[in-house]
């Protein structure tokens, strides 16, 4: 049942399990995530690291056995509602009970999450730590209206960067858009959101209406024709102030897919291993490096972060975003690195913003070598597939086992065996994970999961940047099969 190799060289693992342990010097390690599973392609499968599994993990959504933190506080354990309100204000509907799991651990907590808030601050009471981005500076740097600007600060070549304009008043007239950047689609995005909020594809009067919504400033850009692409970065400082930059591969990102019901501006999933034009790799790996140095240098900005990129169909690159927090992508673009014997930049993250100095990363010039020549063949890769409630109705999820190993066939899913890693499909499976339980209602729009596994360019489940392959496509008419219509109870909203 086991995939291509995943193993993450043992003295590494050591070497870094120690590290994470004298850094927490007895703390307890918190995860605060959406995903109460967050980190188990660190502490969990074929190349586990049993330290990073956190004493107490806390989300809207229950984990399941084998990716299951010590202890586990979701949103759903009382109130079983899935939906995309409950997606955004989970946080606050189990705040106390967050507090009273945290200061029933008996010890000083260190909480780790996308970013640091006043409310994770609450939750960590006066003794405890959150290892985390401070909020301020990364809604700063993840401003979409200054992305423009970072670029020509960090000296990123001009032709890296993607032409547009900030617009800091009302948004003109369409026409006078679409004369600004020479492009009769236009993009218009605003503030720091993440998920694809904050950015609107503008091709009528109305759609400009949508983007005029949004608080300014503004930038604006053309639209690109080609794959988008995420790219996570880690920044290694030494005491004596260098900085080791280590590039992850780029992905191939599917954006909209409106068969698998994403909304236009938003991400699918992505897929690791479809090859890269070689130029293109390497200036994107250069561009990685001059924007983690610049942040360095003005803003003391360490730890993991995330560029997104769009590849051209002409095999140029153009850089457009950045994300400076974990991301959706993080639990599996991870499994990257494992394929090359190292563990997840996640856990030198948390080793960074605890102060301590990951001596066993590798040597990060022959690392973004591998990683060019890592992008630019078709070696295999992760992928992941976001699992969205498609329907109209309120549905719940039947006829499964819970997350784990399934292989899609006849029409449904079958069940081969437990998983909480990609590495754990083999071929024809596919790990389905973070699913709900037979008891959650799911709203339309919900969460159902993603689906993850490791491949071969030619099998994954994107076709071309915005439509399913056959594979994407035979997965979710099995996953359809579970879906059996169900009554939504008063007061719950899609």
């Amino acid at each position: 049942m086991s995939g291509p190799s995943v193993k993450v060289d043992a003295a590494v693992g050591e070497a870094a399990s120690v590290e994470v342990a004298v850094l927490l010097a007895g703390r307890a390690l918190v995860s605060i995530e959406r995903f109460a599973s967050s980190g188990r392609t660190s502490y969990s499968g074929p190349a586990a690291l049993p330290a990073l599994r956190p004493d107490l993990a806390i989300g809207a959504y229950r984990a399941w056995e084998s990716a299951s933190a010590r202890r586990t506080l979701a949103a759903e354990d009382a109130a079983p509602v899935r939906g995309v309100g409950q997606r955004r204000s989970w946080t606050n509907e189990i705040a106390q009970a967050a507090r009273v799991a945290v200061a029933g651990l008996g010890r000083r907590p260190v909480i780790t999450a996308w970013y640091s808030t006043r409310q994770l601050r609450s939750w960590a009471g006066p003794d405890g730590l959150v290892s985390a981005i401070d909020a301020d500076l990364r809604k700063r740097l993840e401003d979409k209206a200054a992305f423009g600007q970072i670029l020509r600060l960090a000296e990123v070549p001009e032709a890296v960067r993607l032409a547009g304009v900030r617009i800091d008043g009302p948004l003109p007239s369409l026409a006078e858009l679409r004369r600004a950047v020479s492009s009769d689609r236009v993009v218009v995005q605003s503030g720091a959101d993440s998920g694809g909020r904050g950015t609107v594809f503008v091709d009528t009067d109305a759609d400009l209406a949508q983007a005029a919504a949004m608080p300014g400033p503004y930038r604006v850009t053309p639209f690109v024709t080609g794959w988008s692409s995420n790219i996570t970065i880690l920044s290694a400082p030494r005491p004596e102030g260098t900085l080791r930059v280590y590039v992850d591969r780029p992905s191939h990102k599917a954006v909209g897919v409106p068969e698998a019901g994403i909304a236009p501006a938003k991400s699918a999933g992505n897929i690791w291993s479809i090859p890269w034009p070689r130029p293109a790799a390497e200036a994107v790996v250069d561009a990685a490096v001059r924007i983690a140095e610049w942040a360095w240098a003005e803003h003391r900005m360490a730890g993991l972060f995330g560029v997104d990129a769009l590849l051209t169909e002409d095999g140029r690159v153009v850089l457009n975003e950045i994300n400076c927090r974990n991301q959706g992508t993080t639990e599996v673009s991870g499994v990257n690195q494992q394929l090359r014997g190292v563990p997840p930049f996640a856990v030198a993250h948390l080793v960074v913003l605890l102060g301590g100095r990951a001596e066993w990363l590798p040597d990060p010039e022959a690392f973004n070598t591998a990683t060019i020549d890592a992008a630019t063949s078709s070696a295999p890769g992760p992928y992941y597939l976001k699992l969205r409630h498609r329907g109209p109705h309120p549905v719940t999820l039947t006829g499964l086992h819970g997350p784990g190993i399934y292989r899609p066939a006849a029409g449904s899913l079958h069940w081969v065996g437990p998983g909480s890693h990609p590495a754990e499909a083999g071929p024809g499976q596919v790990l389905l994970a973070n699913l709900p339980a037979p008891d959650v209602l799911c709203l339309p729009g919900a969460e159902l999961g993603t689906a993850e596994a490791i491949t071969t360019a030619d099998d994954g489940p994107f076709a071309d940047p915005h439509t399913l392959s056959a594979t994407g496509r035979r997965l979710l008419a099995a996953l359809d099969h579970h879906l059996t219509p169900a009554t939504r109870p008063e007061g719950t909203t899609p």
